[in-house]
This record gives C-alpha cells, structure tokens and sequence, in this order.
C-alpha cells in the first residue's frame, strides 16, 4: 500500500505490479494510514500465508476508516474523528494517533477517544514540532513531546498509562528507529543518540558529520552543511542471497530526488 496524493494505491508483491480494479478499487481522501503493527511483524508471504488477513486503518479529515484486506478489500466500520489527525500507528484495537496540538489513543472495538499528552508543552505557540509514534511491542507506544527546553519520550500502554521510565534529548528529534532493546535517533544537528529503552540511559552518541560538498545541502542552525537528513528502519529486515552475503553488504551512496519530484507521501 502506498498514499500519493490522498488517494492509497494497493500493489502486489514481490512484483510490485497494481492489483486489479476489479479486486481492489483505490481509496480516496486519505490523510494517513496505519496497518495493524501485528500483520507487519509476520513473516514473508509463502504460498500457504498468501491469503492471511491484512486489517489497516485509514485516516480521513474527521474520520476512521476500517479496513480488512484478504482476497478482497472489506470495510468494516467508520468512527467519527472531529479532530483529524497527521499520523497514526496501530497495534491490534489500539490506535494512537496524533491530530494538530494532541496525542490521542483510540480504542477501535469500543470506538472511543481521549487525550494522552500535548505535542508541545512550551508556551512559545508559534514553533511547529513534528509529532512522533513508535511502536515498542504488544500494547506499547513511544510518543515525543516538546517542553520548551528540549523532548521527553514517554512509553505509554493502549490504554494511556505510562509504563517504564522517560527518555530526554535536548533538541526534539528529527527520526526515531526502533531496534528492540534500543531507540536510536537522528537529532536537528545531525547527531545520533541511542538508549536502552530498559533502563532510559544514553548508550552511545554519535557525534554530527558535516558534508564536504553534498548534492542537495542540509544546513544547521549555524549554517554549517550536515550529511545526516534521515534515519529509516525496516521492519522486515533484508534478503541476501546465501551465496553472495558479505559481498552484497557493501555500503552504497545513492542520489536521491528532491525538490518538484512526485514521490509517494508514505508507505
């Protein structure tokens, strides 16, 4: 599934071909999606897996789709969303989502909503923070909000209690990769932090690059270029032929289109 330009696009794999009008119709007016993280953790597809049942949510202006995909697309329900939201992560009935001000949990079964903590907490309204979801496992979420001073992480449950303790960074992050038992994540002067998500601490800092001549510059708040604009996880990890392995393994630069470019908004 890819969103391009509100409308989510349903291909096969490993082919990458559409899938057929007559099975699967696009749908339309799409803010976000969000596949339940259970149906993403599976292993790849073989002959006897092909048809389990993939479930997903679709974020529309003030509402929730519900979705069941087999051999053909199911709608199950809708809820009503008043608020919106820009981003949102699934794990069995528990959506968190994020609308423009709030984190909110949702229970999906008993189509209910409430509040968990504010994107921002600073008094200063005017600077725009990007909100952040990671899923950590079963009935776990990681959120960031923003305090004015720097970012708190918290671990809250699909019902909104916090568990574990609260990660600290002093600029809010620009991505956050989850690599169990480590959060890793890229901050605004392309530094990269990594905790423990079981004890919170700090266990490895990777200082800042700075790009001698990048193709497309990325510039620090004191103007200085930085070669590190992302981090992306995987959660399905990588295939390497078993005859090949280390040799197929070697690091690779590619350029990447910016600017006008159409490119799909997620996957």
């Amino acid at each position: 599934m890819t969103s391009n330009h509100r409308v989510l696009h349903f291909y096969t794999i490993p082919s990458l071909d559409p899938v057929s009008l007559s099975i699967v119709k696009p749908i339309r007016h799409v803010v976000t999606f969000a596949v339940d993280h259970r149906d993403l953790q599976r292993p790849p597809l073989t002959t006897a897996t092909a048809t389990e049942t993939v479930s997903f949510c679709v974020i529309k202006r003030t509402a929730i789709a519900m979705y069941q995909m087999r051999e053909r697309l199911g709608f199950l329900k809708e809820i009503p969303l008043p608020k919106g939201a820009s981003l949102a992560r699934r794990i069995g009935r528990s959506l968190c989502i994020a609308d423009k001000e709030t984190y909110n949990m949702v229970d999906l079964e008993g189509a209910s909503l409430f509040p968990v903590i504010p994107i921002s907490q600073a008094l200063d309204s005017t600077v725009t923070i990007k909100p952040s979801i990671t899923i950590v496992g079963e009935n776990e979420f990681l959120i960031l909000s923003w305090t004015g001073a720097g970012t708190i992480g918290l671990f809250i449950t699909g019902d909104g209690d916090p568990v574990r303790g609260t990660l600290e960074w002093p600029s809010h992050p620009e991505a956050v990769c989850l690599d169990y038992p480590y959060v890793t994540t890229l901050l605004s002067n392309g530094s990269v932090e990594i905790h423990s998500i079981e004890t919170q601490a700090i266990v490895q800092v990777i200082g800042a690059e700075t790009a001698s001549v990048p193709s497309t510059p990325t510039t620090q708040p004191d103007g200085q270029q930085r070669s590190r604009v992302k981090l992306v996880s995987s959660l399905g990890g990588y295939l390497v032929p078993s005859t090949q392995q280390s040799e197929k393994m070697r690091m690779t630069k590619v350029r990447l289109l910016r600017g006008q470019d159409s490119l799909p908004e997620s996957t």
